[in-house]
């Protein structure tokens, strides 16, 4: 069936909406994968899980999504998921078939109309829609947009000895847009760097030296895409708990920790890049951690 805009769910940030552009629900082995030490057993003890972010046998719901909006005049899409075709070591990921574009311009967002591609970071599963292929050809998506990363992310690739995978991935979804002069790299600093009116880059590093997070400002309300710097609500709880690819574990978990405490008790809205609906909500303490309270799509 194809997305209409009333399938599309959103939430606003003063006069700003975001939109949360669906991939695909990912399988229930993803998680026991990604984030080993959680559990069945550390799962269950959080019944605020239940129903949305976890199932009555502990099995972690984990999405792949993206998220478009318009900001200081410019039409923005916050990471590009899997994509459709790629060949991935992931069978979860590998020769995907998915609506991902019709979504995208359901919610008003065509590819052509696309100004800015802002990437938290280069891992296969946030890129895959950087480009499609056209004749045999990876071409980008989004041919008037730039496409963003921190300068510090790719650097690090650039010097890492890539496996197989890792290194079709950047063929197919890295290298066709910096090929097109399309790829931007960006100077982070500790305090972030404003890249539009009411648009912030946060640097969140640990998942991968460069992360990002992305914070939204507009009449006065916040809201804060994650990217990978938190990976699933479970993670509110037990801020130790990483994920199996993490690049440098415990510099991710002290930016976890610091992270969920400087939102604590705040009214930013939190939008969780892989976190399954109703995806966004607000970070409270609860006891030496924290929880989420979902706030759900319009």
């Amino acid at each position: 069936m194809s997305a209409t805009p009333a399938t599309i769910p959103s939430w606003a940030v003063g006069d700003i909406t975001v939109h949360r552009i669906d991939e695909t629900l990912l399988p229930p082995a993803t998680g026991p994968w990604l984030l080993p030490d959680a559990t069945p057993d550390v799962v269950a003890g959080q019944d605020w899980l239940r129903p949305h972010f976890a199932d009555d046998e502990g099995v972690l719901r984990i999405d792949s999504h993206s998220f478009a909006f318009t900001a200081g005049g410019l039409r923005v899409l916050v990471d590009t998921g899997i994509g459709n075709g790629k060949t991935r070591a992931n069978p979860a990921w590998h020769n995907l078939r998915t609506d991902y574009l019709e979504r995208l311009t359901a919610a008003g967002f065509p590819p052509e109309s696309v100004d800015l591609v802002v990437l938290t970071h280069l891992h296969a599963d946030h890129v895959g829609w950087n480009t499609r292929e056209e004749n045999g050809v990876w071409v980008p998506t989004f041919p008037r947009a730039r496409y963003l990363t921190s300068r510090t992310e790719r650097e690090f690739w650039a010097g890492y000895a890539m496996e197989d995978a890792r290194r079709m991935m950047f063929e197919d979804s890295v290298l066709p847009v910096e090929e097109a002069g399309l790829l931007d790299l960006v100077d982070v600093p500790a305090e972030g760097t404003e890249i539009a009116p009411g648009l912030r880059l946060l640097p969140t590093p640990g998942h991968t030296p460069g992360h990002l997070a992305v914070e939204l400002t507009s009449g006065g309300e916040t809201a804060l895409i994650t990217g990978d710097c938190v990976h699933h609500p479970v993670q509110f709880a037990r801020p130790g708990i990483g994920a199996c690819v993490d690049i440098d574990p415990e510099r991710s978990e002290a930016t976890r920790r610091s992270l969920l405490g400087s939102l604590a008790g705040t009214d930013t809205l939190v939008l969780g890049t892989h976190f399954a609906p109703p995806t966004a909500g607000r970070v409270v303490a609860d006891g030496s951690a924290y929880r989420l309270l979902p706030v759900p799509a319009a």
